[in-house]
């Protein structure tokens, strides 16, 4: 009972400590007008023992009643080993509230408001040539920069005359898509070294949705088949998924065919993605990027390369086979090879031999002797130029039935409007589309500029790829992104600026007003070796396997499920799969993490794994857990599971195994059995109530790999606390971060006022085991 002489007492103790003491969110400033650190050490430790006085012997309402002081700023009520002379403290900080309503609204009136100076400014942001461009040092840069242009227009024809393959396209709108690339990112790109362009995995996904919507249309998807109306379904307006326009080519007028619907289906979509690019820099969608890991995108890169190459194996040994459409495109590919396989053309057999051992030899010399050669060696040109002399005049097309180019027109055709009734059905395919080419673009671009000290506005670089997408669809091009042979190629041969994009595209703009109908006896093996010995670089990932998986298993596993994925069913699926794969493995990483019980490290203060590390102490009675995740509702289950089987002891069961026991200790005395139910007296009752397992009677939880707390952690942790206080064990939190404090605090773990936080929660591990050790815990006993 709460006496009178007590209670006056206790009140008289609470006046002269001024209510509450330092540690439980007073302020921190001493009666006397100034203090020495070991003065004000002891003021608070004479404060902190009248108050536990209080505390013991008063109600915490008549507490309340006397406290007369103010709480000024909140402190954390957590202990610090004293390795000075003088007490530490330590105070959060009071952080203002921010008005988000007010800070958007001021966000939007300074976006909407239009200034001279903020239209410039606008500009110069749009347009990032006009900031570099007057500052350009032309005795400096002019001779790397047209190096690199005329090294790289040089390497880009061929390959834009290859890579039509894959998009199922004419030659001439690869070369269009070259030019166009690079003149618009020179004006706002502000990467200097990227080399934007056509690209193998772009071309590939554009070719994939033009040849279905050529199926789907009717025409017939052989390369060499006269370009005409299919079955006629064009004629026909009732069908949806049929169109017929006009084309107007050097005055003639005439009916949209096989080419010109193909083209119209890779701008419609080409716009779309660019305009998907351009919405996702405006509402600065970057982030996206970021579930794109290196493993994902490894393994898109290499199973799109393993699709490339079954794409072109009919153009290396000459076969007519129909090119595959939908899902499992790959191994209906190579099933159709070998059926036919005895239709395979001798001409083309050894072309395509002689080409890929010239092309990766030099190669192999090149990649040997990089470090003495100024610039690499134009061998894709010079493959295409003899090439095309040899088939010229020894008539293999004629005389071999070898398949070549064909006409190539020189000149631009005249600008056109995407078809807009054909955008709504390749949106979707345009998603994937346009967020491949940001991701491969962005990354090349910070990779360039890391290493040669710039910066890059990743905002503007989605802008430019996605206006790079936008305006060349008017001019017959098709989809675009930055290259990363191309990019390699631009830095070794002295690449400074944007320049070198112009220059690069002066080359191209030569070959599309003279050159391009030289290409006509061209055979379409010679581009199947180009494109096919460009891969690489992509193939070789295979050797890195066994590498790859020492240094990280998860991420080995998820370069192999998106590889698969994406040469077995699509490239678009592959994808897909891949970032859904890498997202469950961090999510199943953190629904079953490492666990486990720590020992101390000799002679020191600091806690490590038990199994992971010889010669370590455990403290005695004292259980020490760790727990290497967040605690949220999906691994709550796990944290219990392991917390309850590193210990050795689940208080659940043990409660009900006690209160079992009791219940039949009952039964017995009230039948007037001396005695037990397990065959023992009174007196050794007791003994047998103690549990074998309880072994330890405090529990410290490591929280310092605990990033952030839910409501269900907070609940699972206010859970143990009850659950082992019925057995007698303390449960005691260290190393919390700050969010991890207020969710407890938030939650309701240290009690309503806060009053018991100072013996719960602590800064180090140590300081939770002294505390522990220090304590009085009582003898474990029965429920």
């Amino acid at each position: 009972m709460w006496g009178e002489d007590q209670q006056t007492a206790a009140q008289e103790a609470c006046r002269l400590t001024e209510a509450a003491p330092l540690n439980s969110g007073s302020s921190t400033t001493c009666s006397k007008e100034s203090c020495t650190p070991e003065e004000l050490c002891y003021c608070v430790l004479i404060r902190n023992l009248l108050w536990n006085y209080c505390s013991y012997f008063m109600p915490l309402e008549h507490i309340h009643e006397v406290n007369t002081g103010t709480m000024e700023r909140p402190l954390e009520a957590t202990r610090m080993e004293n390795t000075t002379s003088a007490c530490v403290l330590m105070e959060r900080k009071t952080h203002v509230k921010i008005n988000r309503k007010q800070v958007m609204l001021a966000k939007l009136r300074k976006s909407c408001s239009c200034t001279p100076q903020k239209l410039k400014n606008f500009l110069m942001d749009f347009l990032p040539v006009l900031q570099w461009l007057p500052k350009y040092k032309c005795k400096e840069y002019i001779w790397g920069d047209v190096m690199s242009g005329l090294v790289i227009g040089i390497i880009l024809v061929p390959q834009a005359i290859a890579y039509s393959l894959l998009a199922g396209l004419k030659p001439i709108y690869s070369l269009y898509t070259s030019f166009f690339a690079n003149i618009i990112y020179f004006l706002m790109g502000t990467s200097r070294h990227v080399s934007v362009g056509i690209f193998s995995l772009i071309s590939l996904m554009v070719g994939q949705v033009v040849d279905r919507e050529l199926l789907l249309a009717g025409f017939d998807l052989n390369d060499d088949a006269s370009p005409s109306l299919g079955d006629g379904s064009l004629q026909n307006d009732t069908q949806s998924n049929t169109t017929a326009f006009n084309l107007t080519i050097a005055g003639m007028n005439a009916e949209c065919g096989k080419e010109c619907y193909a083209i119209g289906i890779a701008t419609a979509l080409t716009f779309v993605a660019g305009v998907y690019q351009v919405l996702m820099g405006i509402f600065r969608l970057g982030f996206i990027s970021m579930y794109l890991s290196e493993a994902v995108l490894d393994g898109f890169a290499t199973g799109a390369s393993l699709t490339i190459l079954t794409a072109q194996v009919k153009y290396l040994i000459g076969i007519k086979i129909p090119r595959s459409q939908g899902y499992g495109m790959l191994v209906i590919t190579w099933i159709n090879v070998f059926r036919n396989i005895s239709q395979a053309n001798i001409c083309d057999v050894i072309t395509s031999a002689i080409c890929i051992l010239v092309l990766v030899t030099a190669k192999e010399l090149g990649d040997r002797y990089k470090h003495k050669l100024k610039f690499p060696l134009p061998t894709e040109l010079v493959v295409i130029v003899v090439a095309t002399l040899v088939s010229h005049y020894g008539k293999l097309n004629e005389v071999y039935a070898s398949s070549v180019s064909g006409a190539i027109p020189t000149g631009f055709i005249p600008p056109k409007v995407p078809p807009f009734n054909l955008m709504l059905r390749v949106a979707v395919d345009a998603l994937p589309l346009a967020i491949v080419s940001f991701v491969f673009t962005v990354s090349l671009s910070e990779m360039c500029a890391k290493k040669y000290a710039y910066s890059i506005k990743a905002n503007q670089e989605m802008f430019a790829v996605g206006f790079c997408n936008i305006i060349p669809s008017f001019f017959h091009s098709f989809a675009t992104s930055a290259a990363l042979a191309k990019t390699l190629v631009k830095t070794s041969t002295g690449c400074q600026t944007q320049v070198s994009g112009v220059i690069s595209a002066m080359v191209v703009l030569l070959v599309l007003l003279f050159l391009a109908p030289l290409f006509y006896s061209l055979q379409k093996c010679v581009l199947a070796c180009i494109i096919i010995v460009s891969l690489r670089g992509a193939l070789r990932k295979f050797r890195d396997v066994p590498s790859r998986y020492h240094m990280n298993k998860v991420d080995t596993f998820v370069w192999i499920v998106t590889m698969s994925a994406s040469a077995l069913i699509s490239t678009e699926i592959g994808l897909l799969v891949g970032i859904v794969f890498s997202l469950l493995c961090i999510i199943v990483r953190t629904q079953r993490p490492r666990t486990a019980l720590l020992g101390q490290i000799q002679d020191t203060n600091f806690y490590e794994d038990d199994l992971e590390y010889e010669n370590l102490c455990s403290v005695p009675k004292i259980k020490i857990f760790r727990f290497e995740a967040p605690l949220y509702y999906a691994n709550k289950d796990y944290f219990l599971k392991s917390l309850y089987r590193l210990t050795n002891l689940d208080p659940n069961l043990e409660v009900a195994r006690r209160k079992k026991y009791e219940k039949k200790e009952k039964r017995h005395l009230k039948k007037g059995d001396h005695t037990t139910a397990n065959g023992l007296g009174t007196g050794e009752t007791t003994l047998q109530l103690v549990p074998k397992q309880t072994d330890f009677q405090a529990l410290v939880v490591d929280c310092s790999s605990i990033l952030f707390l839910d409501t269900t952690g907070v609940n699972t942790l206010k859970e143990i606390l009850k659950d082992y206080k019925v057995l007698n064990i303390s449960v005691l939190l260290a190393c919390c971060n700050p969010s991890v404090i207020d969710s407890l605090k938030r939650g309701g773990y240290f009690g309503k006022d806060f009053g018991s936080m100072q013996e719960m929660l602590f800064y180090s591990i140590h300081n939770a085991v002294q505390f522990a050790k220090d304590q009085k815990l009582p003898e474990d006993c029965s429920v």
